[in-house]
């Protein structure tokens, strides 16, 4: 059985592309309520509502100790922000063994480490036995099985084309790289930045100044990855950033009306304060948090990302948005 735990849009989509290929599916919510709703009515009442399960195929869990003691395949859907107050209540030898699928596109605020870097410290999770999750992808378009596509990586080729093939379908194309580190951190990094691109578009900028925007957090995120490799030494040759899980899930990202971190953005570019931007949305935007542990990464690295730095600025300072976007304009090229 593979267990997923969270109950947002990301971990629904996962749950149906996994049921859809016959995988029975342990789900963890917080709530009692959703998981009534769920077997009672067979969908997630607050979350792509129109995707429909089979009650023989999921089993909706507020038991944490039922989710590791019958899933040797965990999902990991929690939004990073929230992700270690479930951590901490786990055993620290209750994941060892098992395949961990992070499908977190964030940093744990605290520790402003990836998910992997955690697990591997604190509770005895082999690197072979973790794999990531990247885009570019939106849950809404997998509900509505519109052609998407996702990147696995893994240190171990034939496990995460394994761990790819759970999730493939004639709708869903998958792809695999060896890049932990890069891919994690790209997907980090696209969320601050389409944080960025929704504040100038809250401030009545266009598509000609994003276009520009996005070339350059492009160019900051592939010198981050690139730096990062060589200080890393992660591995003989340095992967190829330019391709889906890097540039695609910017691009995608910071320009379509389904990313979270675009519209909590918009928000802000239109006046709301941070919290007022946070409690008009329904989700989760992680570039919010992530900007704070990159904020604390870039510092410890030495990495220079003015535009990254920019946007900590806005969210974390209360620099004025109209004020720093006419910084930003003055790095674009």
């Amino acid at each position: 059985m593979i267990g997923i735990l969270g109950n947002g849009s990301w971990a629904t989509a996962l749950a149906k592309l996994l049921t859809e290929n016959h995988h029975r599916i342990a789900w963890w919510m917080r709530s009692e309520a959703a998981v009534a709703h769920l077997e009672e009515k067979g969908h997630n009442e607050l979350y792509l509502s129109s995707v429909l399960f089979e009650p023989e195929q999921i089993k909706p869990t507020t038991d944490l100790n039922f989710m590791l003691t019958h899933c040797n395949v965990l999902v990991m859907c929690i939004p990073s922000a929230f992700m270690f107050d479930v951590l901490r209540r786990m055993p620290k030898d209750s994941l060892k063994g098992k395949k961990i699928i992070s499908a977190i596109k964030g940093i744990l605020p605290e520790q402003h480490q990836l998910l992997q870097e955690y697990l591997t410290a604190h509770f005895e999770v082999e690197l072979k036995d973790y794999f990531a999750i990247t885009g570019p992808c939106h849950a809404e378009e997998v509900a509505q099985e519109r052609l998407s596509y996702l990147t696995f990586s893994g240190i171990n080729t034939d496990d995460c084309q394994y761990i790819a093939a759970l999730f493939e379908t004639t709708y869903l194309r998958t792809t695999t790289n060896n890049d932990l580190w890069g891919s994690q951190y790209a997907a980090v990094l696209k969320n601050i930045y389409a944080v960025g691109a929704g504040i100038a578009h809250g401030l009545g900028y266009g598509d000609n100044f994003l276009s520009v925007y996005i070339t350059s957090c492009y160019r900051e995120m592939h010198r981050f990855l690139s730096q990062h490799f060589l200080q890393m030494n992660e591995q003989d040759t340095m992967p190829d950033f330019h391709t889906s899980a890097y540039l695609g899930d910017l691009l995608v990202t910071c320009y379509s009306p389904h990313s979270r971190n675009r519209t909590f953005g918009a928000l802000l570019g239109k006046g709301y304060s941070v919290a007022a931007a946070k409690a008009e949305m329904n989700m989760v935007a992680e570039g919010y948090f992530a900007s704070l542990g990159m904020k604390t990464i870039i510092d410890q690295t030495g990495i220079d990302m003015p535009i990254m730095q920019y946007i900590y600025e806005m969210l974390w300072q209360q620099k004025s948005c109209n004020g720093t976007l006419k910084k930003i304009e003055l790095l674009l090229c």
